[in-house]
C-alpha cells in the first residue's frame, strides 16, 4: 500500500484504524530521521572536538599520518554532506587539506633533486589546489556564520568583513589565511591570486587582534614567514620577523622547532648570514619532539627539514669569495 493511499484512507475513511496506523507510521518515520540526524551530529561532534586533532598532531610516524590523511579527509567530507554547515567539520576538513598540502606535498616537492622537476611541478600543483580548496571551505564556514563576509572580503571591505568576528572564529580565520598564503608561496607569479593577498593578511591581522598568542605561538610563526619572505614592496620586514620570532620562542618555551626553521630559511638566507642559519638549524636538531606531545608530528617534520637545509647550505648561500667580491664591487660603485 502506498503512503499516499494510506494518508487518503486515514483522512476520508470511517475506520479509525487507518488514521491510527498513519499517525503511528508518521511518528516512526519522523523519529527515524531525527535519530539518524542526531547520530550523525553526535559522530561529527565527537570527531571535531579540539582534542581529536591529537590523533594526528601527536603521532611520531609522519608516513603513517600522510597515508591516513586523504582517507580521513574524505570521511569527514562524507559526514559534512550529511550535516551541511557543521562548523566543526568545516574547520577539520579545511585545516587538514592545508596541513596535507604543506607537510606531504609542498615540503617533499621542495626537497626533490633538480632532475625530478616534473614530479616537483606535479606535487606543487596539487599542493596549491588543496591549499585553496581548504581555504574556500573555511571561508564558506565564516560566511555562513557571518552573512556578507565573503562579499565584503572580495570587495576589499576588510573592516566590514571582520567586524563581527569573535574569538571562536580565530581557528577558521587562521587556517584560511594560512592556506591562502601557502598557495601564493607556491606560485608567486599568479598575479590574480597575488592581488587578493591583502585579504589573507587581513584575516591574520584579525587573528592577532583577537588572540595575540593563538596556537601557542603559531600566529607568530606565520608572521616570521610572512615578514621574512615577502619583498619590501609587499610588506616584508626583517625587524618584524625577528620580533615575532622572539615572541614565538617565548610562547612555546623553546619546545617548538618551527620558529628557528622559519627564521633561518627566510631572514638568515636573505641576509646571507650563514652563521646564524647554521646556528638556528642546529638548535632545531637539539629539540626533543617528545617534549611537546601534542605537537610531536610537526616537530619531527621540522627536524627532518632542518637536516635537509643543513645538507644543502650551498644551495642558499654564495661562496665566501664570491660574496666578498660582490661586496667590494658594491663599495667601489
Amino acid at each position: 500500500m502506498s503512503w499516499k493511499l494510506l494518508k487518503k484512507l486515514s483522512v476520508k475513511g470511517n475506520n479509525p484504524f487507518w488514521f491510527i496506523l498513519f499517525v503511528f507510521l508518521s511518528i516512526m518515520v519522523f523519529n527515524a530521521c531525527s535519530i539518524k540526524k542526531l547520530a550523525m551530529n553526535t559522530v561529527a561532534d565527537a570527531l571535531t572536538t579540539p582534542g581529536s586533532s591529537r590523533v594526528f598532531s601527536g603521532d611520531n610516524d609522519p608516513e603513517l599520518v600522510g597515508d591516513a590523511l586523504p582517507f580521513a579527509i574524505k570521511m569527514y567530507e562524507s559526514l559534512l554532506a550529511a550535516n551541511p554547515g557543521h562548523r566543526g567539520l568545516q574547520l577539520k576538513i579545511g585545516s587538514l587539506y592545508i596541513t596535507y598540502a604543506n607537510a606531504f606535498l609542498q615540503t617533499p616537492a621542495n626537497m626533490l633533486p633538480e632532475e625530478e622537476y616534473k614530479k616537483q611541478e606535479f606535487l606543487l600543483k596539487r599542493a596549491k589546489n588543496l591549499y585553496l580548496r581548504g581555504r574556500d571551505i573555511l571561508l564558506d564556514a565564516l560566511d555562513r556564520r557571518h552573512p556578507g563576509f565573503r562579499k565584503n572580503l572580495d570587495q576589499r571591505k576588510f573592516e566590514q568583513a571582520l567586524q563581527s568576528m569573535k574569538k571562536d572564529d580565530v581557528r577558521h580565520l587562521y587556517w584560511a589565511g594560512a592556506g591562502w598564503m601557502g598557495a601564493f608561496a607556491i606560485d608567486p607569479f599568479d598575479m590574480k591570486l597575488g592581488l587578493t593577498l591583502p585579504g589573507a593578511a587581513a584575516l591574520m591581522e584579525c587573528v592577532l587582534k583577537l588572540d595575540k598568542n593563538f596556537g601557542e605561538g603559531a600566529i607568530h610563526d606565520f608572521y616570521i614567514l610572512y615578514y621574512g619572505s615577502l619583498p619590501d614592496y609587499m610588506g616584508g620586514d626583517f625587524k618584524k620577523a625577528r620580533e615575532h620570532f622572539k615572541k614565538s620562542v617565548e610562547n612555546t618555551e623553546r619546545k617548538s622547532a618551527s620558529p628557528y626553521l622559519s627564521l633561518a630559511t627566510t631572514v638568515s638566507v636573505k641576509e646571507q648570514n650563514v652563521e646564524e642559519y647554521s646556528r638556528l638549524l642546529k638548535t632545531v636538531l637539539e629539540i626533543d619532539p617528545d617534549a611537546d606531545p601534542d605537537n610531536r608530528l610537526v616537530n619531527i617534520l621540522t627536524l627532518r627539514k632542518a637536516r635537509w637545509f643543513l645538507e644543502h647550505v650551498d644551495d642558499y648561500f654564495l661562496p665566501k669569495e664570491v660574496e666578498e667580491e660582490e661586496n667590494s664591487q658594491n663599495d667601489f660603485n
